[in-house]
């Protein structure tokens, strides 16, 4: 926390907070906020988010510039955690160790999910707390490292939430739907929500959609049902989130006070 001119409270963020994390943070309306080369759009009434990497290591600063005053630097330590390894066995060998045709329709659909992901809205569903997408046990958890039969594979992006084929998938904040596609070949029916501020939600594997690019959506309404498309074991909803290009925890998320 920076305190300004006669003990007023000039900015607010966390001391520390743990690799994956969404942060948000509050500055004077008006201020002008960079972290990590990019310029921070505040809200209305001075609130910023950001996301922190899988593997930042930090400490990590923050430059704000309130109206009228001097640029103040304030320092956010970062928690390390422990990414334990996930065995997943049973994959269809081709979603695994894709020939070279596949390989590169994988590279092209990934390229559309990236780009949709640059949009910076003022969407305000980020500030909301969120809710579960659906209920059920936890499968499989952001940021391990996954091993797929025998394969290693990148870590793990997201959550994933084991629930029967067909159940409704809710918006767990405020958005507005930015990419869908039935039939990606790793994801499966893929759906991107932004909720604003370069925070968003993607919703893999299902089973149906029921929205479409341009939806607006409030916390709570169904936009799809749970599936096992594309490369999966069985049905489930992979929940993921994004700071733009940073992943972060949807169980952070979640458990932000």
């Amino acid at each position: 926390m920076q305190s300004g001119a006669a003990g007023q409270v000039d900015s607010v963020f966390p001391p520390s907070a743990s690799q994956g994390a969404m942060v948000i943070g509050k500055v004077p309306p008006g201020s002008r906020v960079t972290y990590a080369g990019r310029t921070l759009r505040a809200t209305a009434y001075g609130s910023v988010v950001f996301g922190i990497g899988r593997d930042e290591a930090g400490p990590l600063q923050l430059d704000v510039q309130p109206p009228n005053a001097a640029t103040r630097h304030i320092t956010l330590n970062v928690t390390p955690r422990d990414w334990p390894i996930e065995h997943v066995n049973g994959a269809p060998p081709a979603t695994v160790n894709p020939p070279p045709a596949i390989a590169a329709r994988i590279e092209q659909e990934q390229a559309q999910v990236t780009a949709v992901r640059t949009r910076d809205g003022d969407e305000l569903g980020f500030t909301q707390h969120f809710i579960w997408p659906v209920q059920g046990r936890i499968s499989g958890r952001f940021g391990n490292q996954r091993v797929y039969d025998g394969t290693p594979k990148a870590p793990h992006s997201g959550m994933d939430i084991a629930a029967a084929t067909g159940t409704p998938v809710k918006a767990p904040a405020d958005g507005v739907v930015t990419f869908v596609n039935p039939d990606l070949y790793l994801t499966g029916g893929t759906v991107v929500l932004d909720h604003g501020h370069g925070i968003s939600s993607n919703f893999l594997h299902l089973s149906r959609i029921d929205v479409k690019v341009g939806d607006v959506v409030k916390q709570g309404d169904s936009i799809a049902t749970v599936g096992a498309t594309g490369r999966a074991t069985g049905p489930h909803l992979h929940w993921g989130m994004n700071w733009f290009d940073v992943r972060i925890d949807p169980l952070l998320v979640l458990e932000r006070k």
